[in-house]
């Protein structure tokens, strides 16, 4: 026992599960759900403190409600009047889900199931002692992401510090209600991942724009290393994002076509592709960048083949009609599908470098399409890479593991609908590991996110969730936390979360740390900016604007000449 350990309860017995035990005690104050409290037992030849976290309270002696009744008359002074301590009437009956010690050579919890004495003394674990047990890193190692400290101490008191290794290998979720910091705490874990004691590759898939504040780590001396890194980052806005043609699949380019699209129009592109296909490997040509057009070509070819056989082109209309919808995705000079560009893995991922994906201009099913397409493409080069199938410096050459994080993960994975984007998910989400692909999903809505996508994230960031189904979802999905932490969920406040899974030896509450980058997503002040548009200044600065004398240019200052604004 250390110093801080200190005497708080007496075991009362065993609670209705198994792991569960009852104590006694008189604190209001510190025995909060949440909290970690030990009692001793012989486990072999030592004596173990064996922890375990409160899981509910209840108030089991207080002075009768009559004497609570009048306002104006303290308790306290009720209860010195009939012969008790002041603060000693309440008696309260709290339950302890058992977790077990805390093995030093595991760096894990182990459980011996020697339940507590009716009797036995409950201590409340020292901050020292958890800031040991609870995570399996210390801040600053390599493979540490300090996320933030436990919510039932003082700020700072108890670091909670992720196994980046764990995280990233089994995949992570950040679930939340809107406005409950989901993106500020995705946030907070990019930063520890771009800290020179981590320098990992990671990619944001950003349907917002809310991450390119994120740049701000370039310029900031608290991510430099003695060693001369400086994390870089980059950003690809819509218009600067290609996806190259011959990387879609058959499904893609389907997937892409309007609404209305007939079965029979279906087919003749099925046809075309493994025309293109035939095509390609009889000519030994399998790795050629193809672009639309010859997939077209190969559309034609078939209403030409038809005419001719059936002389009154039965077919016809529906090619033309196929062709008319690939034209209206595929042939515009803006489009996002090329011929020959596309972003290379390279450009995407490099350690100590974060890559943001700026899809805010893209429409919906364009942008599943790109995240398909492009984790596809990682776990192919990843897969190739591992097995030494890939050469140096070629377009499946990927010698390092990455990190994937998508916001708005359920517009990717979507509960009960097929999109392009949910299969290669979870491929990557149950085979990920062995090729070192890591994804993160961050979602406001659980319960719109597919159940099989979200069960593969084994470690979970949950912070306030309101809406019931959503938190069924979380309760059906989510092994690792408990059912009394989870029915915390809608009292937390903003910034609060619990967190459990592979990345931290037992579920905790925890306060999210300040971000040291400007978070991208606030809420704008409607009221304020109200106000501001009639200020003096803004009614100027409009005046000025709207001036018949005023020229301006997007490159060119306004120029005076005499007394007049050119």
């Amino acid at each position: 026992m250390t110093a801080q350990d200190f005497l708080t309860g007496t075991v009362k017995g065993p609670g209705e599960q198994p792991h569960e035990y009852l104590f006694i005690t008189k604190d209001n104050k510190k025995t909060r759900i949440g909290e970690f409290v030990y009692y001793r037992a012989d486990v072999g030849e030592e004596i173990r403190q064996i922890v375990g976290t409160i899981k509910s309270r209840k108030l089991i002696r207080n002075l009768p409600d009559v004497f609570l009744s009048d306002p104006n008359t303290p308790p306290a002074l009720v209860s010195s009047l009939i012969g008790l301590d002041g603060d000693g009437c309440e008696i309260y009956e709290i339950t302890v889900e058992t977790i077990g010690y805390f093995s030093s050579t595991l760096k894990d919890f182990v459980n011996p199931r020697i339940p507590p004495n009716p009797g036995d003394a409950v201590y409340m674990t020292s901050s020292e002692t958890l800031a040991q047990m609870l995570s399996p890193r210390r801040r600053s190692q390599t493979g540490a992401a300090h996320i933030g400290s436990l919510l039932t101490r003082e700020s700072g008191e108890v670091p909670v510090v992720l196994s980046v290794k764990d995280v990233v290998s089994t995949h992570l979720a950040i679930l939340a209600s809107t406005g409950s910091g989901k993106s500020y705490t995705a946030g907070v874990f990019v930063e520890e991942l771009m800290q020179p004691h981590n320098r990992a590759a990671v990619l944001i898939v950003d349907p917002h724009g809310e991450y390119h504040t994120m740049s701000s780590i370039m310029g900031d001396s608290q991510f430099f290393a003695e060693d001369g890194y400086k994390p870089e980052v980059k950003i690809f806005t819509p218009d600067k994002i290609k996806v190259r043609f011959s990387t879609l699949t058959e499904a893609d380019v389907k997937y892409l076509l309007p609404e209305g699209t007939s079965d029979k129009m279906l087919h003749f592109l099925a046809q075309a592709f493994r025309s293109l296909q035939e095509r390609l490997r009889v000519e030994r040509r399998q790795d050629y960048a193809y672009a639309y057009h010859d997939l077209r070509d190969e559309v034609n070819k078939q209403k030409f083949g038809d005419e001719k056989k059936n002389g009154d082109g039965g077919n016809v209309s529906s090619i033309d009609g196929l062709l008319w919808r690939l034209d209206s995705r595929f042939d515009k000079p803006d489009s996002i599908f090329s011929a020959n560009d596309h972003i290379p893995l390279r450009d995407l991922f490099a350690p100590g470098r974060c890559t943001i994906l700026q899809l805010s201009d893209i429409e919906q099913h364009e942008q599943q399409v790109i995240v398909g397409t492009l984790l596809r493409r990682v776990n192919k080069a990843r897969m190739f890479t591992v097995r030494g199938e890939a050469a140096p410096n070629t377009e499946n050459h990927l010698p390092y593991p990455v990190f994937t994080l998508l916001e708005e993960a359920h517009r990717f994975a979507p509960a009960g609908a097929s999109v392009v984007s949910t299969n290669i998910l979870k491929q990557i989400l149950s085979e990920g590991r062995k090729f070192g692909v890591g994804i993160g999903l961050i979602t406001q809505r659980p319960g719109k996110l597919d159940q099989d996508v979200l069960s593969q994230c084994m470690t979970q960031i949950i912070m306030r969730i309101v809406n019931p189904i959503d938190q069924q979802t979380v309760a059906q999905s989510v092994e690792g936390a408990g059912r009394a932490m989870l029915a915390e969920l809608p009292a937390l406040t903003k910034g609060q979360a619990v967190i459990s899974g592979v990345g931290i030896n037992t579920p905790v509450m925890c306060r999210i740390r300040p971000r040291l980058t400007t978070h991208g997503g606030e809420t704008f002040d409607a009221p304020t900016e109200w106000m501001n548009w009639h200020s003096s200044d803004s009614k100027d600065k409009r005046e000025m604007d709207n001036s018949p004398y005023l020229k301006t240019t997007s490159d060119k200052k306004p120029e005076k000449i005499g007394n007049i604004r050119i």
